[in-house]
């Protein structure tokens, strides 16, 4: 394979095994398995912090060093090599009724890499670090990619220590707990390393692979992604004494801001994604009238100029919609859409061209971490197939010759990337 500057007994795919992967993805959906199939391991959670802990053990089997940062993402470092290293990973985080694959197949896709570049002979020029970037899914602490998003500067760890979930602990807390939890393994400062370069590699968490009989995607780029907490301020009142005339309903007005805001944002081409995926009413009982909402909105496009327009009609609508109650929108995130550098993807389709996989070129319509990577460093996305494109779901699943051909492919990247003179 071109690109491989050093010599190697062969390439390092030749000897990613499907077997060994397939169990270190089910030994991992051990920790916060749920009773349906799936995984519900949270973001700075006990779960999490298990599965940094069994990270470590297979990572100094291969003579990888652990260490944490303080913004709560795990590295393993093969240290080999001098100056900025190559990193690739994902995250272990998951949504409370997760599955087994979203984001767990990235790292240990690359744990499974760097163990075939070993077992090949491969002399980097450079270090190899495997990462799990902190509460990628933003489900116990919003909004999500806190940890990536520290390490490529787009956010202060300061600006995420107060943030809380719903039991009302701090993410500030939920890092001590964590490191608590993890008493071996060294920390190491904040961001301040520019990679040389990153891949990443994901289940699609859609249904186009699938479709089109296709093992491996490369990943265009990112769509953008536009976030917001509405919190929706009226009065509790009893629901037989009040009248409508003197109800400030907090449900109702925000149920209206929902509406008009589904209606707004509608294109027939069902592009723009729309969606409040969280609503909590308070005091949430039978007999009182609401006296308060807070719910969210998750805004995508693939086009920037047409989110960012979308996006501006957010305030006004809910603001139109809150009659006699007070509203107040915060946008938590604003990341318009990506495009990964060409000299990148064109690797990731060259290593699926000497292996004979097919593959197609896509864009991600979910967001992942190598959103925050991107500015920093040259990046890059591949993707393996979601049945039926189920995901975020316990139900999700991706056939085990998908996951094995697409660390086969990340395996002879990374070896590319590990051996290259000069820049990616």
């Amino acid at each position: 394979m071109k690109g491989i500057a050093r010599a190697m007994n062969e390439l390092p795919s030749r000897l990613v095994s499907q077997e060994r992967l397939l169990n270190r993805l089910m030994a991992m959906a051990r920790i916060g398995a749920t009773a349906a199939g799936g995984v519900d391991r949270a973001a700075l959670s006990a779960e999490d912090a298990a599965a940094q802990a069994l990270m470590t053990e297979w990572g100094a089997a291969l003579g990888l060093t652990a260490s944490r940062d303080a913004a709560g993402n795990f590295f393993l470092r093969w240290d080999a090599g001098q100056g900025a290293p190559l990193v690739s990973g994902s995250h272990l985080d998951s949504q409370p009724t997760g599955g087994r694959y979203d984001g767990v197949y990235g790292v240990l896709a690359a744990l499974e890499a760097v163990q075939a570049l070993q077992e090949a002979g491969v002399a980097p020029r450079r270090p190899v670090e495997i990462v799990a970037w902190m509460n990628e899914e933003g489900s116990r602490f919003a909004p999500g990619m806190m940890g990536a998003a520290v390490y490529g500067g787009a956010r202060t760890l300061a600006d995420l220590l107060p943030i809380q979930d719903k039991a009302g602990i701090s993410v500030e807390a939920a890092l001590a707990a964590t490191a608590a939890a993890l008493p071996g393994i060294p920390m190491r400062d904040v961001g301040g390393v520019v990679p040389y370069a990153y891949v990443e590699a994901h289940i699609e968490q859609g249904p186009e692979l699938e479709r089109a009989h296709c093992p491996i995607g490369v990943v265009t780029g990112i769509q953008g992604k536009h976030t917001y907490r509405v919190t929706v301020r009226g009065e509790a009142a009893h629901a037989g004494t009040s009248t409508r005339a003197e109800r400030r309903d907090a449900l109702l007005a925000a149920t209206a801001m929902v509406q008009d805001l589904a209606r707004a944002l509608h294109d027939d081409a069902d592009i723009v994604k729309f969606t409040v995926g969280r609503f909590d009413v308070t005091p949430s009982a039978p007999s009182v009238v609401a006296s308060q909402v807070v719910f969210s909105i998750d805004l995508r496009h693939p086009d920037s100029a047409t989110l960012q327009r979308l996006s501006a009609l957010v305030a006004p609508i809910c603001a139109a919609a809150a009659g006699p109650c007070a509203v107040e929108v915060t946008r938590l995130s604003a990341a318009d859409s990506l495009t990964f550098p060409a000299a990148m993807r064109a690797r990731l389709a060259g290593a699926a061209e000497t292996l004979d996989l097919p593959y197609r070129e896509l864009i991600s319509a979910a967001g992942h971490d190598a959103r925050y990577l991107h500015p920093i460093c040259p990046s890059a996305m591949l993707f393996v197939p979601s049945r039926d494109g189920i995901t975020h779901n316990e139900a999700e699943f991706t056939e085990p010759a998908d996951l094995y051909a697409g660390a086969c492919v990340l395996a002879d990247v990374l070896a590319a990337l590990a051996t290259l003179e000069g820049q990616p």
